[in-house]
């Protein structure tokens, strides 16, 4: 039995379609359930008529720029929730699935990231969201977490519905050209997880990076949601896509400029293939939009 927490955000309600149409039974719970209350948690736990054998946490504070100023609910949903989820998988006996983000480094690197490389984050929500990642491992051994980057996904809002209602309504759209990453679909990273959970085989302990395959700046990404959305008829409008520099638009952030995340370990684990990101935003926009 699974406990899916976080089941109302865009990759949560992504892997619950996934785990409902592969009939895995599972339980679910969204802000009912409150991370940051521990009683809570084990309340719920205690009422189910069977144990869970894993737990999954999608649950995190992901407004990135209100972080700066809302240090106290980021740390509370990024680093206090998911200890607390550690400690009751652990006296349940459940294995835990955590998901992370790449803004636990810094962004200045120039070669994709490793799991074992120092983490060194520059933001609130990238520092708590590495708080979460070390209470993590210090209160259960028996844990996965899974580091992703740049996502987008039909339930919720993200860069690609944002790129295709803009470029519907301007004549021109500017986008930053300075920060690189690897666009990953929803649907693509809660397939990943959904393998960790139906492999017949143990899969170690501890964190992987999973992201779609190849990097990309944002300009570049906006340019092919736009080639695609024509091509479609998602996009009538005809619109010029600029690009432009992170220094262009204010933000209390500084976003990581590297974002890029090494993706052999979970490779080589799970023996799958990863879709290039090229290729699952074909899928995205023709099945799912």
């Amino acid at each position: 039995m699974i406990w899916l927490i976080g089941n109302k955000g865009m990759l949560g309600t992504e892997l619950s379609l996934l785990l409902e149409k592969s009939g895995i039974p599972f339980a679910s719970t969204g802000r009912e359930v409150d991370i940051t209350d521990m009683a809570a948690l084990m309340d719920f736990s205690e009422k189910q008529a069977q144990p869970f054998t894993w737990i999954v946490n999608c649950a995190a504070y992901t407004a990135v720029d209100n972080a700066e100023d809302d240090k106290e609910s980021c740390h509370r949903l990024n680093a206090k929730g998911p200890q607390n989820i550690a400690v009751i998988a652990n006296k349940t006996g459940a294995r835990l699935i955590h998901v992370s983000t790449d803004y636990v480094f810094n962004g200045q690197g120039n070669k994709p990231y490793m799991e074992e490389d120092e983490t060194d984050p520059v933001s609130v929500y990238g520092l708590t969201k590495r708080d979460g990642e070390i209470a993590i491992i210090k209160n259960h051994k028996n844990s996965y977490i899974i580091r992703t980057a740049w996502l987008y996904g039909k339930h919720g809002k993200n860069f690609v519905h944002t790129m295709l209602k803009l470029m519907n309504e301007r004549d021109d759209v500017k986008v930053v050209n300075d920060q690189r990453g690897s666009p990953t679909w929803t649907f693509d990273l809660s397939s990943a997880i959904a393998a960790i959970i139906k492999s017949g085989k143990t899969v170690p302990f501890g964190i992987y990076h999973y992201t779609n395959e190849g990097e990309i700046t944002w300009f570049n990404f906006a340019k092919e949601i736009y080639r695609q959305g024509r091509e479609l008829g998602y996009i009538t409008n005809d619109c010029t896509v600029k690009p432009c520099t992170s220094a262009d638009f204010s933000s209390k952030v500084k976003r990581p400029a590297y974002s890029v995340l090494d993706k052999t370990r979970i490779k080589t684990t799970l023996e799958i293939k990863i879709p290039s990101w090229d290729e699952s935003l074909s899928f995205f926009l023709n099945h799912t939009v």
